[in-house]
C-alpha cells in the first residue's frame, strides 16, 4: 500500500521524494556518514527551530562536516520546500521536516578526503500522531537482552548521524515480542532511550529520566519537559541513573520525542505502569501543548503554512 505523498528537496531540487535524487557514490548511502535533523510543526509553526537547528551543528562539529549552508538558507529551503507539499497536496495538516546532510559522493573509500562536495535533503510529510486510543491505552515496551546501546566512546548516541543500525536491531528485537518500542540498557546495565525516543519515569510525583550521561541523545523535548514544561505543571523533574530492578517501585513511564512529544507507557514487558487521565504524565502532555500553542505565537516567522 501507498504511502503519504512526501515532498523532497535534493540539493535545491523540488521533487517526489520517490524518485531518485542521490547517486549510488553518496557517503550517506554507502557509510551513514551523514547528520540529520527532525522538526515538526505545531499550528502551522516550525517548534523549536533554533534548538534543533544548534543540535545539528553540533552533530556535524562531531563529525568535522561542514554544513553547506547558514540557519536561514536551510531554512528557505524547508520553506520551500514545505510550500511544494502544499501545493502538491492541498493538504493543510501538521508536519514533519526532516533536513540530512551528508559529506557526498566520491571514489569508494572510508578516507573523507574522498568526498567531493556535501549534498543535502529535505524531506516532508504530514506528521504522524498517536491514535487517542492509543494515548488512553498506553504503549507497551519491551527490553532490549541481546544489545546493547552504543557506548558515547565509540559512535556516541548524542550526535544524529546516518547510523541507525543500533537502534533498528533494537526495536526489531522488541517488534519480535509483539511490543511497540524497545527500551535499551547501557553497558553498565542503566536504562538509556528508546529507539525514536527518551524515556522518562515518574516516582513520588516527581519525574525521572536517564542523565546524559549514561549515553543518550539530548533529545529537544526532553530538555523542554524537564524544565519550562515541568515547572509550568508544578511537577519536580530531575536527572537519575535508573536500571530495570527499578521499575517495580515507579509509578508512571512516558515517552519523549519531536514528532510524538509525550506519550504514556502502560508496560515494559510484565511491569505495569499507570496510564489514566488524573496521571503526571497526562499533566505534562497538557502543559506541553500549552508551551507549543505559546510558542506558535510568539514564532509567526516559522509558519510553514
Amino acid at each position: 500500500m501507498a504511502g503519504p505523498y512526501i515532498q523532497a528537496c535534493t540539493n535545491g531540487r523540488l521533487h517526489n521524494a520517490q524518485e531518485p535524487s542521490v547517486a549510488p557514490l553518496n557517503r550517506g548511502f554507502l557509510y551513514g556518514d551523514a547528520v540529520y535533523e527532525v522538526w515538526r510543526t505545531y499550528h502551522g509553526v516550525v517548534f523549536a527551530w533554533a534548538e534543533h537547528w544548534s543540535r545539528l551543528e553540533q552533530s556535524a562539529a562531531a563529525l568535522h562536516l561542514t554544513l553547506p549552508f547558514t540557519a536561514e538558507q536551510a531554512w528557505a529551503e524547508i520553506r520551500r520546500t514545505a510550500a511544494a507539499y502544499r501545493q502538491a497536496t492541498g493538504r493543510t495538516d501538521e508536519l514533519y521536516i526532516r533536513l540530512q546532510v551528508t559529506r557526498g559522493g566520491g571514489p569508494i573509500g572510508l578516507d573523507v578526503a574522498l568526498a567531493e562536495a556535501t549534498d543535502y535533503v529535505v524531506l516532508v510529510q504530514p506528521n504522524t500522531e498517536h491514535p487517542a486510543a492509543t494515548l488512553r491505552a498506553g504503549l507497551r515496551l519491551s527490553l532490549a537482552t541481546s544489545l546493547r546501546r552504543n557506548p558515547a566512546e565509540t559512535l556516541n548516541p548524542a550526535w544524529k548521524t546516518g547510523n541507525y543500525l543500533n537502534n533498528i536491531l533494537g526495536l526489531r528485537e522488541a517488534r519480535a515480542r509483539g511490543a511497540d518500542e524497545v527500551v535499551m540498557l547501557n553497558q553498565a546495565g542503566e536504562v538509556t532511550e528508546a529507539a525514536v525516543s527518551n524515556i522518562a519515569f515518574v516516582r513520588g510525583g516527581t519525574l525521572l529520566t536517564p542523565p546524559l550521561t549514561a549515553g543518550i541523545l539530548g533529545g529537544i523535548t526532553r530538555e523542554l519537559v524537564l524544565g519550562p514544561v515541568a515547572a509550568a505543571a508544578g511537577i519536580p523533574a530531575r536527572e537519575e541513573t535508573i536500571r530495570p530492578a527499578d521499575w517495580a517501585g515507579l509509578e508512571e513511564c512516558l515517552l519523549l520525542s519531536t514528532t510524538k512529544d509525550v506519550t504514556p507507557v502502560a508496560a515494559i514487558d510484565g511491569q505495569k505502569f499507570k496510564v489514566a487521565a488524573d496521571s503526571v504524565t497526562a499533566r505534562l502532555k497538557a502543559a506541553f501543548a500549552d508551551y507549543t500553542r505559546s510558542y506558535a505565537a510568539a514564532h509567526p516567522e516559522r509558519r510553514v503554512g
